[in-house]
C-alpha cells in the first residue's frame, strides 16, 4: 500500500496513513491520487485494524491539487477522465471502509484535503490551521466531494458562501460550525489523537465497525446521487479559459483574470 507519496505503517490495530510530499505542503499529484484512490479499500478488508490515522507529513495536512499535475490535465484533458474516477473512488472508499477513521489534521486541510477531512470519522484539527474548498479560485467546480459534504456538515446556508467564494476557516470557525470535531494547539495535538486511538483500538470492534456502517449510509446515497455528475462538471471546467488562466496565475505567482469563458 505504499508509495513515496503515501506511506503506511500498521501496528498493534492501527493503520497510519500519512501523505508524504511535505516539500509541497502534500499537494497532490497523480502517483498521489492514484494512492489515495486504492488504500482506504485494501485497509478495509483487513480485520486486524481497529482504526486508521491520516494525516499528512510537515508542516500542512493536504494543500489540494499540484500545479504541475494541472497543468498536465490542461495539455492532455483526456487524462483527467481517469482523475475523477479515481475521485469517485477516493469518496466512496472512505465512506465504504467500516474501519474509523480518524484525521490528525496537522496543516492546512485545501481542496481535496478538506475533503479528505471531512470524510474522517473524527478529526483533530491544530489550532493554526485553515480548512476551505478553492476550487473556484483556480476555476474548477468543486466535484472531489466537497459540493455535497460542505452542506451536510454545517448546513447550506455557510457552505454555499465558502463553496462558492473558496474562502478557508480557522480551525476555530470549522469547529464551530461543525465541520470538525477537535481543535488542539500543536503541542497537543498526538496527545489527543492517541487518546481516541486507544478509545476505538481497544473497543468493541464489530460494534463500532457496525455503527460506521449504519451512519454513512445516508452519506453514502448523497456521494453515489453526487459524484457523476460533479465530476462531469469538472471535466468541464478543466476546459474552460478561466481554468487555464488561474493555472498559469498560480505558476506565474499572480493574480488571476478571470473572463468567465
Amino acid at each position: 500500500m505504499s508509495n513515496s507519496a503515501l506511506q503506511v505503517e500498521i501496528a498493534d490495530r492501527v493503520a497510519r496513513v500519512t501523505i508524504n510530499r511535505p516539500n509541497a505542503l502534500n499537494s497532490v499529484n497523480a502517483e498521489l491520487h492514484t494512492a489515495l484512490s486504492r488504500v482506504f479499500v485494501d485497509l478495509g478488508e483487513r480485520r486486524d485494524i481497529g482504526v486508521i490515522v491520516l494525516t499528512g507529513a510537515g508542516k500542512a495536512f493536504c494543500a489540494g491539487g499540484d500545479i504541475e499535475w494541472m497543468k498536465e490535465a490542461v495539455r492532455e484533458p483526456e487524462g483527467f477522465e481517469i482523475v475523477t474516477w479515481e475521485a469517485k473512488r477516493i469518496v466512496y472508499s472512505m465512506l465504504d471502509c467500516e474501519i474509523p477513521i480518524i484525521g490528525r489534521i496537522n496543516g492546512d486541510a485545501v481542496g481535496l484535503g478538506a475533503t479528505l477531512a471531512l470524510l474522517c470519522d473524527i478529526t483533530v484539527m491544530a489550532d493554526h490551521a485553515r480548512i476551505g474548498d478553492p476550487h473556484v479560485r483556480v476555476g474548477l467546480n468543486a466535484a472531489d466531494g466537497g459540493g455535497f459534504l460542505w452542506p451536510q456538515m454545517i448546513g447550506f446556508g455557510k457552505a454555499r458562501e465558502l463553496l462558492l467564494t473558496g474562502d478557508l476557516l480557522s480551525a476555530a470557525e470549522a469547529k464551530q460550525l461543525g465541520a470538525i470535531g477537535n481543535v488542539s494547539t500543536a503541542d497537543e495535538l498526538d496527545a489527543k489523537v492517541e487518546a481516541l486511538v486507544s478509545k476505538l483500538k481497544n473497543g468493541a470492534t464489530k460494534a463500532i465497525r457496525w455503527t460506521k456502517a449504519g451512519y454513512t449510509i445516508p452519506l453514502r446515497q448523497l456521494a453515489h446521487g453526487h459524484m457523476d455528475a460533479g465530476t462531469a462538471y469538472e471535466c468541464l471546467t478543466n476546459l474552460t479559459q478561466d481554468h487555464h488562466e488561474a493555472v498559469e496565475a498560480f505558476a506565474s505567482k499572480r493574480k488571476p483574470v478571470f473572463s468567465g469563458r
